[in-house]
């Protein structure tokens, strides 16, 4: 029997909306358990308490757990994997960093593309990386810093938390834009650095800001620039290095990401309650209180901060030879 042509239009309109409506109601009903999100980092770690504060508050706003799970390994590697691996459906996250972008060039034998497998949902925070000395260390200021290392060649050590890091890479950075000779000595982390630093093992540190504001708030040491291009909020009288030098720039950053075909509307869900969260007041303190500065970016904005992250860090990277530990 031949429909007529106003009831076959209105029946094939319907069709055709059905997709529509069944994407809209699978949004709407995400997250239908609790969701992990996988960090790659020590527990109690600047990047992991970043994390339980954005899970915190996406808890709250969607009706269920958003759970941290800390798998360590390989240059935080292992825990990206672990999210490249699973369901696409939006129920295991990757707090996603400045490490991903870095590995890609770092490590040549991945089993995975972290721009091709993992789909950007938001940026989270920018993290400064600060240069700090001893109270007792004769350069008070960068352009001193680097008088007295031009002075002393390779006698003034370097710490930085693991190789192959961003505080590494600033510190590499510093060194080509600079021409100075300095010692790199690395470190298990931003603490141990810091407690060497305090003995007089090393006599500067390129630090993550979230480690070393305990340090600097008591004057156990001196903070002498922070990477940013603009000063930090949370140490608004420490210049930049970009003052001395310009177009140097080296932060760290976190974001959230997911396995890649995780459907567009359960990410524009996520992203659009991220972003509420990073202009919460309550949610922005906690985070300066960690030296984070909250970067709002859409999916396709952070997509396109990750490629270029891994540009620009994959030159040094192979400009100076860095190898994995």
């Amino acid at each position: 029997m031949k429909l007529p042509r106003r009831q076959f239009l209105h029946l094939a309109a319907g069709a055709a909306a059905l997709p529509a409506v069944a994407r809209i109601a699978r949004a709407q009903n995400y997250p239908t358990r609790p969701v992990s999100i996988i960090v790659g980092f020590t527990v109690g770690s600047g990047i992991d308490r970043v994390a339980h504060l954005i899970a915190q508050w996406l808890s709250e706003r969607l009706g269920q757990p958003f759970n941290i799970e800390n798998r360590l390994g390989a240059g935080t590697n292992i825990a990206t994997e672990a999210v490249v691996r699973a369901p696409a459906n939006g129920h295991t996250l990757l707090m996603a960093n400045a490490a991903n972008a870095i590995n890609a060039t770092l490590y040549e034998n991945l089993n995975f593309n972290f721009i091709r497998d993992i789909t950007p949902i938001a940026g989270l925070t920018r993290i400064p990386i600060v240069m700090v000395v001893s109270p007792s260390f004769p350069a008070k200021t960068v352009p001193e810093l680097i008088a007295f290392a031009k002075a002393n060649p390779g006698k003034v050590t370097m710490a930085s938390p693991f190789s192959g890091t961003l505080p590494h890479l600033s510190a590499a950075l510093f060194k080509a834009t600079t021409g100075v000779d300095m010692s790199h000595v690395s470190y298990p982390g931003d603490v141990p650095a810091l407690n060497d630093l305090l003995a007089g093992k090393v006599q500067l540190q390129f630090s993550g800001l979230g480690a070393a504001m305990e340090y600097i708030k008591p004057g156990k040491v001196r903070a002498l620039a922070v990477t940013t291009v603009t000063r930090s909020e949370a140490l608004p009288d420490i210049p930049t290095v970009s003052e001395f030098l310009p177009g140097y720039e080296a932060s760290t950053w976190t974001g959230l990401g997911a396995p890649k075909s995780t459907p567009a509307e359960i990410v524009d869900r996520l992203n659009r309650e991220i972003n509420a969260g990073l202009a919460d007041a309550k949610i922005r303190a906690g985070l300066n209180e960690l030296g984070n500065v909250p970067m709002p970016m859409t999916p396709a904005e952070f997509g396109k901060f990750i490629a270029d992250e891994t540009e620009k860090w994959g030159k040094v990277v192979k400009s100076v030879g860095i190898k994995p530990q």
